[in-house]
This record gives structure tokens, sequence and C-alpha cells, in this order.
């Protein structure tokens, strides 16, 4: 059993860490490099551990753990180790003719002591994903695993302890109590990723200090398939994308918007899938997860009242098992779309005319990512109509495995961008700075403004 960490242990985890980077140790680009690819053994090291503890609380198979969490970090890892050099360099930018005879440069400066909090969906990811912009970047880290996947919080913590000393980074454990004393600390940035409503406290937390934030949050993901759409391979990847990881995932498809002249055909061919992919008996596949803890198996059933279930519906409390859900004639106001399903559950809307689908998305909080299936053209057209953190045309979650892409919600979907570069740039402070040689003073830019007229003209 994993024990949880005290005030006084966090107060002087952070007191070392500040005193660690007070040393500037963490700002010698070497020193990133080579430990970023401490890191990267560590993964390799404990690969096995990691997936093993996924299946037991999350009954993830190997496969989709390595998909969707390990792989997913060694591709980071990989990219940051290539391109951290040319990232941290001072790049000189251009200079006004009014700051003649100076040059401009930006900086790239880790911010100090970060704080990064994990959720329970994707726990090795979300946690050491963040962790790899951060050592990049030249901060230390404060890590904060969820304490809803204990065995996989129990490998983590095994593994940093290994890996590096705690004045660098070290990691934490417990619930919303150890929650609440890290945030009352003065960290210089925090990373969280959760839900809107938490990340509104954590935001609330960080103003106290001015401490810049990055929330990955979530919400209410659309999913629209209009009546030109490529209906098998819409099919095929709703499936997947919804049903990975059994819907626990923060950009699955939350609904379903499809056109009336394809719908019919459209829910065959899931359902099809759903067959294809997880068998008959969904609950004997490896490769089919579980539902965290019975408190989410209890507002997930709860979902279940409203609307016809076309597919699926089947529960087991006891291995916290429901099985591929489509739930059609749903109402606007029916409590599954309220709030963000984060299960196996697929609610279907029917729409004739696109626009009034549109009207719907836009009149409700921004989300997390968009999805639409149809020809580029009008998709091009509706994603112009609409906002959300992130898209993808003719294919669901997609966008998350690109690292070259920023990463990130919008509104209450969450703020700040991170994958690549962009992780790198989420945990460093920009600093501009002009530099002005000595050997030329141009005095009409002193009082009394000599010549002012001519000042005026080169601005």
């Amino acid at each position: 059993m994993n024990q949880e960490t005290t005030n006084e242990q966090i107060k002087n985890l952070l007191k070392k860490q500040r005193l660690f980077f007070a040393t500037n140790k963490t700002k010698e680009i070497n020193f990133r490099v080579e430990q970023l690819k401490r890191l990267e053994e560590a993964i390799n090291k404990y690969e096995k551990s990691l997936t093993d503890a996924l299946f037991v609380d999350l009954h993830k198979s190997y496969e989709e753990s390595y998909l969707t969490e390990i792989g997913v970090i060694k591709n980071e890892l990989k990219n940051h180790i290539k391109h951290v050099r040319k990232w941290s360099k001072t790049r000189k930018v251009k200079t006004p003719v009014h700051l003649f005879p100076s040059k401009s440069y930006i900086k790239y400066e880790p911010f100090g002591v970060s704080l990064i909090v994990a959720p329970w969906n994707y726990p090795v990811q979300l946690l050491i994903n963040p962790l790899i912009g951060a050592i990049s970047a030249g901060c230390c880290a404060i890590l904060k695993p969820s304490p809803y996947t204990p065995n996989v919080a129990k490998v983590l913590i095994q593994m940093i302890n290994e890996t590096f000393p705690e004045e660098y980074v070290g990691i934490t454990f417990g619930g919303r109590d150890v929650n609440k004393m890290l945030l009352e600390q003065h960290f210089d940035m925090i990373f969280f990723t959760g839900s809107p409503q938490l990340g509104k406290i954590v935001m609330m937390e960080a103003s106290k200090n001015l401490t810049p934030v990055v929330l990955e949050l979530g919400g209410k993901s659309p999913c629209i398939v209009d009546k030109d759409a490529d209906i098998n391979i819409a099919a095929k990847r709703i499936v997947w994308g919804k049903m990975i990881n059994a819907g626990q995932t923060c950009i699955a498809p939350d609904y379903l918007f499809v056109h009336s002249s394809v719908k019919k055909e459209l829910l065959e061919k899931m359902i099809e899938n759903i067959k294809s992919m997880y068998g008959e008996n969904h609950k004997e596949s490896v490769y089919f997860p579980r539902i965290v803890n019975d408190k989410a198996m209890e507002r997930l059933t709860k979902l279940l009242k409203d609307g016809e279930i076309i597919y699926g519906g089947d529960i087991d409390f006891e291995e916290r098992y429901i099985s591929p859900t489509i739930i059609d004639n749903v109402e606007e106001d029916f409590p599954i779309m309220k709030e963000e399903i984060f299960g196996p559950i697929l609610p279907v809307l029917t729409f004739e005319n696109i626009n009034d689908v549109l009207e719907y998305v836009n009149n409700h909080e921004k989300p997390l990512a968009f999805y639409y299936f149809g020809k580029n053209k009008k998709a091009w057209e509706i994603l112009d109509k609409s906002t959300s953190g992130g898209a993808c045309i003719n294919d669901t979650l997609m966008h998350f495995t690109n690292d070259n892409l920023p990463f990130g919600g919008v509104g209450n979907s969450g703020m700040g961008k991170y994958h690549g570069f962009e992780s790198f740039k989420a945990f460093s402070n920009m600093r501009g700075i002009v530099k002005t040689t000595t050997k030329i003073n141009i005095s009409q830019k002193y009082a009394p403004y000599k010549q002012f007229n001519m000042i005026k003209k080169i601005f």
C-alpha cells in the first residue's frame, strides 16, 4: 500500500528543490539531455511492470497500454532528446529601425520548480509526458500520480525514486488532502490534468501566487457523421476512439450526431465493429478495459436510464464492467448530454441540417476535441464555424499522437498546450532581450527631444 505524503514532507521536498534549482545545474543543456536519457532507460526497464499494473488497475491489455501510454512516452522522449539543444538556444529576432543600433533575442529559461498532477485514466503517460517537458526546459518537478490507480502509482514511485534524486524530481502520493497541501505551496508552474471542476480549484489556488498554469481538462467532444461520409471508415474509427480505455479518455467522442440518411447503416456498421474488435462476449475480451472504481460505475449506470439502448447496456459491478453501449433517441436535456460521459456509452442524435448541429455545439462549452466525418472541403468549412482544443477530419483521437501538433483545450476544456516543442515552451519563460552597443548613442531619444519630427517618422 502506498503511504500518503505528509505536509512536512511536501514542504521539505519543495525546499530541497528550490535549493537545487538555485545551483543552475538544471539549466545546463548536457544535464537535461542526460536526464532525458535516464528517463528513457527507466521507461524501458519498467515497461513490463507498468503495463502489468495497468492491467490490474484498468484491465488494459499490453497492446493498448503500449499504444496509448508507453509508446507515446517513448516517441516524446526521442523528440526531446533530438531537438532540445536546438530549442534551448537563444534565438535572434528582427529588430525594428527605431531600436538602432540594438539587437533583439528570445532566451528560453526554466520557470523553476514545477508541480505536475496526473489523472487516473492514462496514469503513466499523463504524468511522464509533462515531466519530459519539465526536464527539457530545465525545471525541477514534484509529481503527483493518481491514487485511483494504486498499482500503477506504486510502480511510478519506485521508478522515479530509483531514477532521480528527489531534490530534482520528487514524487508524492495521496488523495485530495495531499492535492490540497500541494496547491497551498508556492510553485513556479503547475501542470494539471483532470476535470474542469478540479481545474477551477487549481487555477484559484495558483492565482494566490500568480503561478502560471497549464490545465488539460475535458468536456463533451462532438462527433459528426455527414451524409457523404465513408460509413465503413467512420464506423470503425468512431468505435475505436470511443471504446479504447472503455471510453475513459478525455478526447473520446462524447456524443454522436449522424445525418438521418446514413444513420441506420452507420449504427449497424458500428455494432459490427464492436463485435469484430471485442468479440461476441466483450467481458471475456482481454482487450476491453474496466471502469476505474465503484463511484464511476454508479455514475455511469445512471446515464443508461434515458433513451433507447440499441446495443449493449450490460453491467457487472463486481468486475467494474460496462459493455460497449449505443443509446438512440437521445434528447438534448437528458443527463447523458449534460456531463462528460467518460465511459463506453455513446448517445446518438440525428440531424438533417448541419447548421443545427453547429448551433448546438457552439451554444455549449468549448470542447477539447471535435470530430467530423465527411468530404474535406465541407470539413474545413465546419471547422471554420466552430472551435475546439483540437480536431480530426475523418478520424478520432489521432491528433493527440502527433507531437508536432500542440495539444490542449480552450475555454472550459483547458488552457495551455503541450507535446514536442510546446511541452518545452510550457515549462519555459520566453525572456525578451534587447542588447545595445555603447559605441553609438542616439541623442534624439533623450529630452529635450531635438528633431522629434524625425523620430515620429520611424515609429
